[in-house]
């Protein structure tokens, strides 16, 4: 068995599970990072002795650790260096840590390539040799699988959000411009939204007001067939577009597989056009053979996330 953590800036997900991502017990919980990190990891592991024993699963059986954690990271060092939404996180020595803890083998894995993982081994993914995944939540997140395995490059490979669909475009989080996350991002779709809105469109009064506009707004309104948010899918769907273009000649994937808000929208609002974007702007012999599909594994993915990288721990 194996225990894996998916840490988040504001929630916890722990699970005690199978390499068949069977999972025997799970916890999640709001996560309160107190600028002490040391003892936020020992409550950390204290959650986790008490859903190992929950699953009658005995020390000596545990075969490895994972942690899914947002970067950046060292995964060389099994370090967590300063990430934007942990207080008082600098060069955590997170693996050594739950190393000392459990006595066995600890991986620690950017949370998106984690959730690649997960796709690929338990979801959406499954029998895909090249898979790239994409989620569109707060910012963009991304990892690739390629060969069967997790590709990294040096490091920091996967940062699929940053790649500039528009040269001095709009502002992203990162500091540069035109940013794919900048366009397709859930923050700043959503300042868009509330800049954008019009007071008399459904998207208003779905969310109570133009200012309190949101992504999940938009898709709503888009299914009742209002002019606004069909608009505003449809520029949307363009700009994730571009960047599913570039990785397609790049990499050339099996398929890629979305998650969040393109998961959200389904197949008519997001995923067909998105597919019909790919065949028009990618030579055929790369475009007849990829797949688009949602993401599918719903509220297991932080625990499975957290069981591949666990998972991972024994390839290593």
């Amino acid at each position: 068995m194996w225990v894996g953590f998916d840490i988040g800036g504001t929630k916890l997900a722990i699970a005690v599970g199978d390499a068949e991502g069977r999972i025997a017990a799970r916890r999640r919980r709001p996560i309160a990072a107190r600028g002490d990190p040391r003892a936020d990891v020992d409550a950390m592991i204290a959650d986790a002795r008490a859903l190992l024993a929950e699953a009658g699963v005995a020390a000596d059986s545990l075969r490895g650790v994972g942690v899914a954690v947002p970067g950046p990271i060292d995964p060389v060092r099994g370090t967590v260096e300063s990430p934007p939404n942990l207080a008082g996180w600098k060069s955590v020595p997170l693996a050594d840590w739950f190393r000392e803890a459990f006595d066995v083998p600890v991986h620690l894995e950017n949370d998106a390539n984690a959730a690649a993982l997960a796709e690929w081994r338990f979801g959406a993914g499954q029998g895909a040799r090249h898979l790239i995944y994409l989620t569109m939540s707060t910012g963009v997140g991304g990892g690739l699988v390629l060969d069967g395995r997790l590709y990294r490059g040096a490091g920091g490979a996967g940062e699929v959000g940053h790649m500039p669909v528009e040269w001095d475009g709009e502002l992203c989080g990162c500091g540069r411009r035109g940013c794919l996350e900048a366009y397709v991002g859930g923050r700043c779709w959503t300042a868009r939204l509330q800049r954008e809105t019009p007071d008399g469109s459904r998207v208003a009064a779905l969310a109570g007001g133009a200012a309190r506009a949101k992504p999940e707004h938009v898709v709503a309104a888009a299914r009742e067939g209002d002019a606004f948010a069909l608009a505003e899918l449809d520029r949307w769907n363009d700009y994730l577009a571009r960047g599913l273009v570039a990785l397609a000649f790049v990499f050339d994937p099996d398929v890629f597989v979305l998650g969040t808000i393109a998961a959200a929208a389904g197949d008519e609002l997001c995923l067909e056009p998105l597919r019909r974007r790919l065949v028009e702007n990618v030579w055929p012999v790369i475009a007849n053979h990829i797949e688009i599909r949602a993401a599918s594994l719903g509220e297991d993915a932080p625990y499975l996330a957290g069981l591949s990288a666990a998972l991972e721990s024994a390839m290593r």
